[in-house]
This record gives C-alpha cells, structure tokens and sequence, in this order.
C-alpha cells in the first residue's frame, strides 16, 4: 500500500471513492468505518475487532495478591 495524499472527487449526495488497496488491507471483509469530524478535515478509520487480553498481566499494583477479598478490602478502603 502506497501511504500519501489522494485527490478525490465527491459527487452530489457527498460521496467518494475509497482507495482499493486501503480497502483491501484495512477494511477486509467488515466494511464499517469510522468517519471523524474535525474543523477542516475528516479523518475516516477502519472498524477493527481489539484483542483485550494482551492487556490483562500489563498492570503491575505494586504488590503480590495472595487473597482476592484482602486485597479488596484495602482496595476500595477510604483513608
């Protein structure tokens, strides 16, 4: 894919034409985008499915929890 600027035409009712090859590689078989509004510009990106679980050992909270409801309790405890 060829990063850079495209010059597009838009017809009446405000459409255009998405580049094939940004399709192709962004967009797949789910053909959902997001459209940003900004002042001056819009800034459309693909709808993808994001994967949480690469997330879930990322935190470190400093200590080793041993007992769930302990730790809970001291947690959500109001100094």
């Amino acid at each position: 894919m060829i990063y850079g600027v495209e010059r597009r035409k838009v017809d009446e009712q405000g459409r255009f034409i998405l580049p094939s090859d940004w399709r192709a590689e962004e967009l797949k078989e789910d053909r959902e985008v997001f459209v940003i509004k900004g002042k001056g510009y819009l800034k459309i990106l693909p709808k993808k499915e994001i994967d949480l679980t690469k997330f879930f050992d990322s935190v470190d909270l400093g200590t080793n929890i041993g007992d769930w409801r302990e730790f809970e309790r001291r947690f959500y405890e109001v100094p």
